[in-house]
């Protein structure tokens, strides 16, 4: 039994929790989910709380138990206070824009970068160089905040590119002048 799966969900006011044997959907103030379910795994609504369990304990489903509870749980976050993630651009001319739903990217390329914003995100700029992506389904959130780092990740000798914010980027040393 897995130390985190055994632990119940909260169940905050205004959202619905609908359960089937295959699917569990979530439905908050910020949006609904729905997360399908391996054979196997329980999941029940009991008063403000979601509990969820195994069908059999010794079977080899196991480490789904805490997989399936932390899903269920930030659906129910998500659902009611949203994820964001933040980046930041260093570098000379590396610039951000928002142009409808196409998240356009300056970085030193020959071309802009231009990034099609998923449905149910958010993407706002500031100052040019600070992206703020949020939105209720915490999966979508970290992908493309991932790949929006993607396009231009961090160097490790003078630490230009996009990072998160807070991110440390380990530098290394330059070359050595030659020894005569």
């Amino acid at each position: 039994m897995s130390r985190k799966g055994k632990l119940p969900i909260p169940l905050p006011n205004g959202v619905e929790v609908k359960v089937s044997d295959t699917e569990v959907a979530v439905k908050g103030p910020k949006g609904a989910l729905i997360q399908k379910l391996v054979p196997g795994v329980n999941v029940n609504v009991e008063g403000n709380e979601i509990l969820v369990s195994l069908a059999d304990e010794e079977a080899d489903l196991a480490h789904f138990h805490g997989l399936y509870r932390t899903l269920i749980h930030n659906m129910v976050v998500g659902t009611t206070e949203g994820f964001e993630k933040r980046l930041e651009m260093i570098g000379v001319g590396y610039r951000a824009s928002v142009q409808g739903d196409l998240l356009d990217l300056q970085l030193g390329l020959s071309h802009p970068c231009k990034l099609p914003i998923p449905k149910g995100l958010t993407v706002k700029v500031d100052k040019n160089t600070q992206i703020l992506i949020s939105g209720f389904d915490k999966h979508l959130v970290g992908q493309f905040a991932a790949t929006v780092r993607s396009q231009r990740p961090p160097e490790p000798y003078q630490g230009k590119g996009i990072r998160y914010v807070g991110e440390y980027v380990r530098k290394k040393a330059g070359k050595a002048a030659a020894k005569k």
